[in-house]
This record gives C-alpha cells, sequence and structure tokens, in this order.
C-alpha cells in the first residue's frame, strides 16, 4: 500500500482528491496539508511514500517550497496543479499532474509516479493528457539567446528632435 500525503490549500478540492486516491485500495492517504508548516506537522505521526502537492498555497506557502523540503527528508512529489510551469522540475518532483483530472488520471498518475519510485520499467503504453513525468537525466533545455531590441525613443525625444529640426522616421 503506498502511503500518500495531499498538500492542497482548497480544502474541497483536497477531500476530493483523497475521495478518488482511496478509490483504489493500493493507496491510502496519511493527512491533508495546506502548507508547509501544516505538512511537517503530519510528517511527525507518519512518513508517507509520495506527496501530491499543490504549486500555490495557503499563507504565502508555495509547491516549491514544499517540494524542497520534503525531498530533504527523501518523500518524493507529484506536483498536482491548474497551470504548469515552463519548465521542468526534475530535481523537486516526479512529475505533474494538470486540473482538471479524473479519478483514472489520478490513478494511472500514481501508478506511474510508482514505478518510477520503485525503478521499475512501465509498460504503460500511454500517459495521462494530462500528466507530464520529468526525466531526470534530460539535459536542460539551453535558455534562448535574447533578441537585441533596440530602445524607442520616447515622446518627448521625439517631440525634441522634431522641433529642433531633425525629423528622422
Amino acid at each position: 500500500m503506498l502511503k500518500i500525503l495531499i498538500v492542497e490549500d482548497e480544502r474541497p478540492l483536497a477531500e476530493t482528491l483523497r475521495y478518488l486516491v482511496e478509490d483504489n485500495p493500493r493507496y491510502r492517504v496519511i493527512g491533508i496539508a495546506e502548507d508547509l508548516a501544516s505538512a511537517l506537522e503530519i510528517l511527525e505521526h507518519d512518513e508517507p511514500d509520495l506527496a501530491l502537492v499543490d504549486l500555490h498555497l495557503a499563507r504565502g506557502s508555495t509547491g516549491f517550497s514544499v517540494a524542497v523540503r520534503l525531498n530533504d527528508i527523501g518523500v518524493p512529489c507529484l506536483f498536482v496543479t491548474g497551470r504548469a510551469p515552463g519548465f521542468a522540475m526534475p530535481d523537486l518532483a516526479l512529475g505533474l499532474l494538470l486540473k482538471p483530472f479524473t479519478g483514472n488520471d489520478v490513478h494511472r498518475a500514481l501508478a506511474l509516479a510508482e514505478d518510477v519510485m520503485r525503478g521499475r520499467e512501465t509498460l504503460r503504453p500511454r500517459l495521462p493528457r494530462n500528466l507530464e513525468l520529468y526525466d531526470p537525466e534530460a539535459e536542460p533545455e539551453p535558455a534562448e539567446t535574447p533578441i537585441f531590441v533596440p530602445p524607442r525613443r520616447g515622446f518627448k525625444a521625439r517631440l525634441e528632435r522634431w522641433i529642433g529640426g531633425s525629423v528622422t522616421h
């Protein structure tokens, strides 16, 4: 049985996620936290195998800070969020499940995360369309070199040049 911690600040969504997770007898939710402090309180009593972490949390806390802290103590994370960041974070999480999702999406995401955690080759042919698993071996994509854009003259500078007689277009 995989023990799961849910870190989600919207209580109705957290309870729905609990229901979807526990719909499969292979998974059990050990607690629901709404920020880093409450997640650490739960960890004092029980140790999860995996944490499902929302990226936007209560009281100024973020899923990134929760993931860093949980990874420090050996708890892998799977981000669950409504809007994906524009880059992969294999050093913080196993992957990312986008909202909205179905119970089937949750179960498949948990099964794939468990495969990654246990080092098993997955034979599942298709990922749910809203799941991205991060590859820790992948090289980060090089940052795109910004293109130089000359500064545009302000209205005042253009007006002074026009009044001064050196009109340029």
